[in-house]
């Protein structure tokens, strides 16, 4: 399992933008390498959702909501993956979790909160 953490979250009016990262810092690069990557977003009440996901090689899939104003990347030599996150909505408040999966391995993050607000 790879320990992750994020960062990045915090508060934006309407229309702004947000980037979080998520650093799997302890994990050796080349095993960093293997793993599909992804944001998951989750209210209080609703199931955890995909938001965004990378593969190792870099094919991205996005939440038919987010497309056009997300972005999600990675530096497989920093082990990071990056959400960029624009053109913000309200709807968009929720708490982001980093992922890493690989077969039946799944890792998460601790979770850190976006709020979008007036």
């Amino acid at each position: 399992q790879l320990q992750l953490v994020e960062s990045g979250g915090g508060s934006v009016q309407p229309g702004g933008s947000l980037r979080l990262t998520c650093t799997a810092s302890r994990a050796i690069t080349s095993v960093f390498n293997t793993y599909d990557m992804a944001w998951y977003r989750q209210t209080p009440g609703k199931q955890r959702e995909l938001v965004a996901a990378i593969t190792p090689g870099g094919i991205t899939q996005l939440a038919d909501s987010v497309k056009g104003r997300f972005t999600i990347s990675r530096s497989n030599s920093r082990k990071t993956v990056t959400l960029q996150m624009n053109s913000l909505r309200s709807e968009d408040t929720a708490v982001y979790y980093c992922n890493a999966q690989r077969g039946s391995v799944t890792s998460w993050g601790q979770g850190t909160q976006v709020s979008v607000s007036s």
